[in-house]
């Protein structure tokens, strides 16, 4: 019998969906995030967009949840009781997740890297070095035998682009594609310069530090919105897997309801 799991990352800027038919992704979707929302809302948009992917909500066997904001989790578990008769596992402390956490203070650490690190230490081995460019880029490290001790953390490539087009008076806001040259002829291209090879030395920048300080090289798996572009740029990341969070939660889901 075929059983579906539904996986739901909320972000700050988005809510990712993902149906497993059977340990596979059968469909993905996103919506932004809202915090204003009602859950009525969210459930109608849920529905709707499972409906269209053939998806019905008596198919749904279980549902995992991870949040980095708050006031959605309760909105989404109370989303998960009403439209899908399900009470969801949500990713925090005291849920196995087969990671430990070598930290200063492990409960720092948002359940969405920990979830990513999980993913890439099954997919890819370790150590693994996790790039997440989302709204903020996130730069996780895993070690060979699955530890998580620690990474980096800088604004996203996205708040950046905004940040010079509402804090400047001139500068427009631009559309984010890989520049031919580093050298911008026009505003434009001099913006998309600056910010895409910018973030692109920044990755680079991080990452032969990180490597340094390992024992061994670790493989570079990059995910989230930017990671395409961004790969095509550099050959520091090796792997783009842009559904590495969800993976990780079909994972943590069979660790704790087998």
């Amino acid at each position: 019998m075929d059983t579906m799991l539904l996986a739901i990352d909320i972000g700050n800027t988005n809510v990712t969906f993902g149906v497993f038919e059977n340990e596979k992704i059968k469909t993905t979707w996103r919506v932004s995030t809202a915090i204003h929302r009602m859950p009525d809302e969210y459930g109608n948009i849920m529905l709707s967009l499972m409906e269209r992917q053939g998806v019905t909500a008596a198919k749904i066997n279980d549902v995992i949840i991870c949040s980095v904001v708050p006031p959605l989790l309760l909105i989404f578990e109370e989303v998960c009781r009403h439209y899908l008769k399900k009470t969801p596992l949500v990713v925090e402390a005291g849920v196995k997740t087969g990671v430990r956490i070598d930290m200063d203070n492990p409960r720092e650490v948002g359940p969405d890297r920990i979830v990513n690190a999980v993913a890439a230490h099954h997919l890819y081995g370790g150590p693994v070095i996790v790039i997440d460019m989302g709204t903020a880029t996130t730069i996780d490290v895993v070690s060979k035998g699955g530890d998580y001790i620690g990474g980096a953390i800088a604004p996203g490539i996205a708040i950046a682009t905004e940040a010079l087009f509402t804090r400047t008076a001139v500068l427009p806001r631009i559309e984010l594609t890989l520049p031919r040259k580093a050298i911008g002829r026009n505003t434009v291209a001099a913006m998309q310069s600056g910010i895409v090879f910018g973030y692109i030395g920044l990755i680079e920048g991080l990452v032969s530090r990180i490597q340094a300080e390992l024992d061994e090289k670790a493989r570079v798996v990059a995910a989230g919105g930017f990671a395409a572009m961004l790969a095509q740029g550099t050959k520091v990341i090796e792997i783009v897997n842009s559904d590495l969070t969800l993976v990780g939660l079909r994972l943590i889901y069979n660790m704790n309801r087998p």
